[in-house]
């Protein structure tokens, strides 16, 4: 392999972010530099959803800066790759050299073919939400609104829905499918789902298809649905998913289908270009979430360096968490499975006290799940799914608390954990790193948070991390302060 003396970053999010901290902490004389659209530094855009709630300020979800002699060039887009002599060009003229290019351009919101809305000049009053300037455009707009309509009942559309709904307004989601979350839930936890917004605020409306955006001297006013009725919004948040960012690579020549398509080692068609994040498509899969895409960073990052020549990115098994307010959710794997004859699937559904619990078995290996409401079992059926372990003989043990001991002895407790174990995927926290910052002084799951970032990206380690603060509080004789 042809040595690498200067890497260069496309892309100044999450992805692009954590590589330049992986590249760095691997090889001291990398020169390595990374290139940013937006303005700003890097920031966790999982958390968006709580500035917008009011529940975060800007401050609190940005990211840790790359540790020295990374050269950043934030508020500069590259316009043109050019493979052959291995450059890229950037909006201001400036053409750079690579030895190695990774593209975590990230994806874009994608706004329907609706009537009054265009792409490139929204009406006032109309946001997507994607970025922490879309974030700021929502504010501004909720100022003087009184009534929210959300276009899209998928993740982002539930959050953004709630946050607004937290900041006293009268929201309404208009979903154009059958159930909330079509990608991560069944109906039934749908229904469930849609009663517990109720209680929250946030009214819902399914198959409900949006046919224009009606605008007063170029504001929103309201949204004409199929069929001819009217729903009057102050404001409109357009949340109807995202496309991969992949125009500079298509442009550059390299392969494109859903993402720009890479190998096991994240490398295009171009041996010395590579893609991670949100653009990038493996193995047939984009993921398009933060845990992914950081276990790329580290790929690319051994790869590049020649710290391991033969990493290896496997794909990502992937837990879904519901980042609104008073919404417990978590989904993981295939949860449209009935039971069958290779499938045992159990279910426990309480909608009045919004509680839907089902988990889907294959093989004794736990394939899928949905967690939403009371919940106390999830750091242990995550843990089942993440690792592919054996389920419980008593599988009840994986909807109810006081059952729950029989899993944990399928999981590992703590005390067997290794402290070499990493336990925030996102933000590489390992268990003896969560035990450091306890004997260091951090008496609950709070301080560790604080001290080592465990549980700030996709937020899906949370339980385990409670967990080992839990045992620490009952192993520690001179503990005096709280866990919770």
């Amino acid at each position: 392999m042809t040595a690498v003396n200067r890497v260069v970053v496309v892309g100044y999010g999450m992805a692009g972010a954590r590589l330049a901290r992986e590249l760095r902490a691997r090889a001291r004389d990398l020169r390595i530099i990374v290139f940013g659209a937006e303005r700003y530094p890097a920031y966790n855009r999982v958390l968006l959803s709580s500035v917008l709630a009011g529940k975060a300020d800007e401050g609190d979800i940005a990211l840790a800066e790359p540790t020295s002699r990374v050269e950043l060039r934030t508020g500069v887009t590259v316009t043109a790759i050019d493979p052959a002599d291995r450059t890229v060009t950037t909006d201001d003229g400036t053409v750079t050299r690579y030895d190695a290019l990774v593209l975590a351009t990230g994806s874009r919101a994608w706004i329907p073919p609706v009537d009054g809305l265009d792409p490139a000049a929204l009406p006032e009053g109309v946001a997507v939400f994607r970025t922490l300037e879309d974030c700021r455009r929502i504010l501004r707009a909720a100022e003087g609104a009184r009534r929210a309509v959300v276009l899209g009942g998928g993740l982002l559309g539930l959050e953004a829905a709630r946050g607004l709904a937290l900041r006293g307004l009268r929201v309404e989601v208009l979903h154009a499918m059958g159930h909330l979350m079509e990608r991560q839930l069944d109906p039934g936890a749908s229904r469930v789902l849609t009663r517990t917004l109720r209680g929250l605020g946030v009214s819902v409306r399914l198959n409900a298809l949006t046919e224009a955006v009606l605008c007063d001297q170029g504001r929103v006013r309201a949204v004409r649905l199929a069929g001819g009725e009217v729903v009057e919004a102050d404001l409109l948040v357009v949340a109807c998913g995202v496309r991969p960012e992949t125009a500079l690579a298509e442009a550059a020549g390299l392969k494109v289908d859903r993402g720009v398509v890479v190998d096991d080692q994240l490398r295009t068609c171009d041996p010395a270009i590579y893609a991670i994040g949100d653009c990038a498509e493996h193995d047939g899969t984009v993921y398009g979430l933060v845990a992914p895409a950081w276990e790329q960073a580290r790929v690319v990052a051994d790869v590049i360096t020649g710290a391991d020549p033969r990493a290896r990115y496997a794909g990502s098994r992937v837990v879904t968490r519901l980042k609104a307010t008073g919404v417990d959710l978590a989904a993981m794997g295939d949860t449209q499975v009935e039971e069958d004859e290779e499938h045992e699937v159990l279910q426990f559904v309480d909608p009045t006290r919004g509680t839907y619990k089902k988990v889907v078995i294959r093989d004794d290996r736990l394939v899928g799940a949905i967690l939403l409401g009371e919940n106390a079992t999830v750091g242990t059926v995550t843990q089942l799914f993440d690792r592919s372990a054996p389920v419980p003989v008593d599988r009840r043990a994986l909807l109810f608390a006081d059952l729950r001991g029989q899993a944990a002895r399928t999981v590992e407790s703590p005390v067997q954990i290794p402290d070499r174990t990493t336990i925030c995927q996102c933000n590489s926290v390992t268990k003896s790193a969560i035990t450091k910052s306890w004997l260091a002084g951090a008496r609950s799951v709070e301080d560790v948070i604080k001290e080592t970032r465990a549980t700030t990206g996709c937020g899906g380690c949370r339980d385990t991390v409670e967990g080992i603060v839990e045992w620490l509080a009952a192993s520690d004789p001179q503990t005096t302060g709280s866990c919770s």
